[in-house]
């Protein structure tokens, strides 16, 4: 069987029909920002791709993890980046897809930027440094360090990812671990901090912890 096959085998009727209609990167990142952000208010969660949508919410890997089994349901190849981050920010991770060669990618994340991607890329790496000048802390430092070779979730039973009741918590430490290149050497890392104004786009978000969405 297929990768494509095994999940339609993993999945319920009613999964079967929302997977069936995202049938475009762009329908996927819509799904995605109608869904509320997942806060994890009560503890550390990394749901699989049926439990964000049994839960309808869901942080940056869960996210790409839907996004990555959406795209392998309809024969795409599913594709993590990961993005390592200097000081004490976080890192993220989106799902990437291609069309006609070039690279984009699909993002779940709660603030103006490291949002979507259109495929306009010509290699990973090019597409992942268009993330680094958004990428920055509250006190002006840009913080990108390191990105990860599309790490294949292919490679992994589909019924561990796709359709797990149990949280991934196996897989940050498996994809952070993967093969990461850096966006320059480190004695190179003298990077202008960002200005107040690119500091207030940050404070706009999405969702509330409410549960309210903000931007229509």
């Amino acid at each position: 069987m297929t990768l494509a096959q095994n999940i339609r085998a993993l999945l319920s009727a009613s999964e079967k029909k929302i997977f069936r209609r995202l049938n475009t990167p762009n329908k996927i990142q819509d799904f995605l920002d109608h869904l509320p952000i997942n806060f994890e208010i009560s503890g550390e969660t990394n749901f699989s791709a049926t439990r964000v949508l049994s839960e309808n919410r869901a942080h940056c890997l869960e996210g790409a993890v839907f996004a990555a089994a959406v795209l392998a349901y309809h024969g795409r190849k599913p594709l993590l980046m990961d993005f390592q981050t200097g000081y004490d920010d976080e890192d993220h991770v989106v799902a990437l897809f291609r069309v006609d060669g070039f690279w984009g990618a699909i993002s779940k994340t709660n603030h103006s930027v490291l949002r979507f991607r259109d495929a306009i890329y010509k290699t990973p790496r090019e597409l992942a440094m268009s993330f680094a000048h958004e990428y920055f802390l509250w006190d002006g430092r840009k913080s990108l360090r390191a990105y990860s070779k599309p790490y294949d979730m292919s490679r992994i039973a589909a019924d561990r990812w796709v359709s797990a009741a149990e949280d991934l918590h196996w897989l940050p430490g498996e994809i952070d671990w993967s093969p990461h290149y850096p966006i320059l050497p480190h004695k190179h890392f003298r990077l202008r901090p960002v200005t107040p104004i690119e500091l207030r786009n940050m404070k706009s978000v999405e969702w509330t912890k409410a549960g309210k969405r903000l931007r229509k």
